[in-house]
């Protein structure tokens, strides 16, 4: 056990007793987002390694009058998962307790990472039926904020996920499914932290399979051609990306298609590894993060520097050709390299909306006036006059309609797609070279801008982004949902042992009935060490 001698007398007698069952804390732990966007000091950071372990925890928070946040990466790169009271991480609590290679149900312990599953699974021929961009993310963080891939034929990840088991902050833990305690599963399902600590998720596997890839260079314009031509841009393969490129008006289509496991055997297709890309590159790194930082002193050599960096990538010549091409397992070929620090902003839209929303951003961050090539009326009412933002807008593609649940028609009361069809995801970034932030509020003005756009075409945000919404918008977007999921979470911690400054931020507001009794209070802020924004919350009872 840690020093304790830190914390107030009513909280280490507490934690003192003796009952049998560990309780592995730790003070004066610095948690930070992986971005170092946010950062926090908890009063006590507390890596269980079992059922009984998370549920004392919450026994003892409760005693001590504690909030409780849990964290996996720390890749949301917002406050969401920042305190000042007890950090749960459940990195420790990572085993797979069953697989059925035949069905490919398998049972996993919450803190489970992403890529130790797909390797787990990988060995008993079973694989992930679709990933995002990276694997770093617990199960539970995944599914807790909406994670999802690019696919016409996958929604979220969660919808693999056919039963659960969350711990409430009553101390015990509860099983839920579509068909038992249907209204915990589906608040569960995205539940972004607020309900109490996922500790168990069945998950429905697939049988194994790779990926034959691609990626397509083409003006922008021919790709919104063949996307409004019956949406064939995103029919085109199993698996499509889009890289845009603002300045340049140029994408980058990744299109992939399975290969199943026979079609290896048999000889017909082979694994091959792409070639090591300009970006993945020693130099190219460090080139790419140098111009970036220089940049921060010269901001309009950012066109440029997307010129030559993707001309570095890619080739600088014009027409459409493919560079790139590969065969590799699909939980090797959903990943990309993430670069450096950034800052996120992504919005669902509806699927058709989307080069309309692309025509728009270009001719509003481009300044194009009537007669120019490439010219729409934006009606963005903010100027982009001196803003230069970073590229590229990532374009992925989601549908939860295709099936939701493992095809149990349950949907996340908070899902952000569209409930009648496919969505569109936008994800706006802008790089923090060496962790130091964008000069002269060029993050908040990008953000200004875009956030306009997406609200005008009926778009929501990824939860697990930074995003400028107010709670009324969350209640009048999700309407009857939202009302749902408020009563579940209010259900299962009416006391607000879940509940921090994020939350009531985005999703209880000031309804006039005060703070809860557990809640931790508004955030302060400063610049950290390092860079970013360090946060101090105001813990219920000092």
């Amino acid at each position: 056990m840690a020093d304790l001698k830190s914390l107030p007398a009513h909280v280490r007698e507490q934690i003192e007793v003796d009952d049998g069952i560990p309780f592995r804390a730790a003070t004066s732990y610095t948690h930070r987002t992986w971005a170092r966007t946010y950062s926090s000091v908890p009063e006590l950071f507390i890596q269980p390694q079992s059922q009984a372990e998370i549920e004392k925890i919450i026994n003892l928070a409760r005693k001590c009058r504690r909030r409780i946040t849990t964290t996996g990466s720390g890749h949301s790169p917002s406050d969401l998962t920042c305190t000042s009271a007890w950090l749960v991480n459940l990195d420790n609590f990572n085993k797979i307790l069953s697989i059925d290679p035949d069905t490919g149900v398998c049972v996993l312990q919450a803190g489970i990472r992403l890529f130790d599953l797909s390797e787990a699974l990988d060995r008993v021929g079973l694989a992930m039926p679709s990933l995002g961009s990276i694997n770093e993310q617990s199960i539970a963080g995944a599914i807790s904020t909406g994670t999802h891939g690019s696919s016409l034929f996958h929604g979220l990840v969660s919808e693999s996920i056919t039963a659960l088991k969350v711990t409430l902050a009553d101390g015990r833990t509860h099983a839920c499914s579509p068909s038992s305690n249907p209204d915990l599963f589906r608040a569960a399902l995205l539940s972004l932290g607020a309900l109490g600590i996922v500790v168990e998720a069945t998950f429905k596997a697939v049988p194994a399979f790779s990926l034959a890839w691609d990626q397509a260079i083409d003006a922008d314009t021919r790709v919104f051609d063949q996307w409004e031509a019956g949406n064939t841009l995103w029919k085109q393969a199993d698996f499509v990306r889009v890289w845009w490129f603002p300045y340049m008006r140029r994408t980058v289509v990744w299109k992939a298609n399975v290969v199943t496991q026979a079609q290896l055997a048999s000889g017909t297709v082979k694994h091959r590894d792409p070639p090591t890309s300009y970006y993945d590159s020693w130099l190219g790194y460090v080139v790419y993060h140098n111009l970036l930082a220089l940049a921060r002193w010269l901001p309009r050599i950012t066109p440029w520097i997307e010129w030559f960096v993707f001309g570095m990538q890619y080739g600088f010549g014009n027409g459409e050709k493919t560079k790139i091409a590969a065969v590799q397992p699909s939980r090797k070929a959903f990943l990309m390299n993430c670069l450096y620090s950034q800052f996120v902003n992504e919005w669902a839209i509806p699927l058709h909306k989307g080069p309309e929303a692309l025509r728009r951003l270009g001719a509003w961050l481009q300044n194009l006036q009537p007669g120019d090539p490439g010219y729409v009326d934006h009606k963005i009412p903010y100027s982009a006059q001196g803003l230069w933002v970073h590229s590229p807008v990532e374009v992925r593609v989601s549908d939860t309609t295709v099936r939701t649940s493992a095809d149990t028609g349950t949907r996340p009361w908070l899902d952000p797609t569209a409930a009648d069809g496919p969505s569109l995801y936008l994800n706006a970034l802008m790089y923090r070279p060496y962790h130091k932030d964008p000069p002269h509020g060029a993050t908040e003005r990008y953000n200004q801008g875009f956030e306009w756009l997406m609200r005008d075409l009926g778009g929501k945000p990824h939860w697990a982004k930074t995003f400028s919404v107010t709670q009324p918008e969350f209640a009048e977007w999700y309407g009857d949902d939202f009302a749902q999921w408020r009563k579940v979470r209010d259900g299962a911690d009416p006391e607000g042992m879940f509940v921090g400054p994020w939350h009531r931020r985005y999703l209880l507001s000031d309804d006039g009935n005060g703070r809860l009794a557990l809640e931790e209070g508004d955030f302060e802020s400063e610049p950290a060490v390092g860079g970013g924004i360090r946060v101090t919350g105001k813990l219920a009872v000092e």
